[in-house]
């Protein structure tokens, strides 16, 4: 039997969705493998974790997502990671294992932090204002916006 249409064609995506899925379903395991042997995280990985926060803080912001659901889902991101690849352990805390809510207020502390400095106009005066009185506080410069 001779086909008038290309085999790639015929193919059907939803046929296809338990293949796609396939590896979806097998991420979790293959991380928490990784995890059974993982380090605690190291100041270098903290810094990127934080960027990325940051970053996703700034993006969502920029689609119009209101500030605090922002950095609460770049924050729970990297407390997930942190948890999943450290096994919440982070260097500077060295002999504790972060509890997942610890994980997070840091994480999100962090990605306001991170979105002052990286998209400082993205976040609301007020936060911005006790982001800088904060740094002041602890003896750092506050971020400056980019210059124009």
């Amino acid at each position: 039997m001779e086909r008038s249409e290309p085999l790639a064609l015929s193919f059907s995506v939803r046929g296809a969705r338990p293949l796609l899925v396939a590896p979806l379903l097998a991420l979790p395991l293959l991380l928490a493998a990784g995890a059974a042997h993982a380090a605690p995280a190291t100041p270098a990985e903290m810094n990127l974790y934080t960027r990325i926060a940051a970053v996703n803080a700034c993006i969502a912001r920029s689609a119009g997502v209101e500030f605090d659901k922002a950095v609460a889902i770049a924050g729970e991101t990297v407390a997930q990671l942190i948890q999943g690849q450290h096994q919440g352990q982070i260097q500077q805390v060295p002999g504790k294992t972060l509890t997942i809510e610890e994980l997070r207020k840091g994480s999100i502390n962090s990605a306001v932090l991170g979105a002052a400095e990286v998209c400082p106009k993205s976040v609301p005066p007020e936060v911005m204002k006790k982001v800088e009185a904060a740094l002041k506080q602890a003896g750092k410069a506050p971020a400056k916006p980019p210059a124009k």
